[in-house]
């Protein structure tokens, strides 16, 4: 029992941690298909994700625009996102074929782990084809692994940390704390 509500409570304060912990991440899809990736944090717990993918089982190269919501397992390290967009398709059609580029509408749901710098996720990502491709409907899964680029925040905490120093520099130059701070300073 004690185990049950230990679990329940890391479980529940998870839900309220923020989504990922990185804000650019690229790197290689493997699985159904096969590509890169490339994702971008633009919010507390939103991303945008951009695959470009080729298939072993037909001759196509898909580009997959997608945004993702992701919410906390464990941590923020360790969660589930769902999300969808779109995708466009480019066929190399067979002697004799004449089959539409695919373009429709594409959903995916993950699970995602980010370990220092790298990010490991295993998603379901069906594709619903509007017009053309050779099926209406694709079922994929794959295992994506990036290297993160930016960690949450570095480029806020990189310029916090450049005003931190210049502002020690400033004060050195004009001879130390301004003990005197209700005074206007003369330049």
């Amino acid at each position: 029992m004690k185990k049950l509500i230990v679990c329940s409570t890391f479980l529940f304060c998870g839900i309220f941690l923020l989504g990922q912990s990185y804000d650019v991440a690229g790197g290689m899809r493997l699985g159904t298909d096969w590509g890169l990736t490339a994702k971008y944090r633009f919010a507390k717990k939103t991303s945008a994700e951009f695959i470009v993918q080729s298939s072993l089982q037909r001759e196509e190269l898909i580009l997959t625009a997608l945004v993702e919501q992701h919410s906390p397992l464990i941590s923020r390290r360790f969660n589930f996102y769902v999300g969808g967009g779109l995708h466009k398709g480019w066929l190399t059609p067979k002697e004799g074929e004449l089959l539409k580029d695919p373009f429709g509408v594409t959903a995916i749901a993950g699970l995602e782990f980010t370990f220092a710098r790298l990010n490991l996720t295993w998603d379901f990502k069906p594709a619903i084809n509007l017009v053309g491709g050779e099926q209406k409907l694709y079922k994929q899964t794959g295992v994506s692994i990036r290297y993160v680029f930016l960690k949450k925040n570095e480029l806020a905490k990189n310029k916090k940390r450049r005003d931190r120093m210049r502002s020690r520099a400033e004060r050195r130059a004009e001879g130390g704390f301004n003990w005197r701070f209700w005074e206007k300073k003369k330049h």
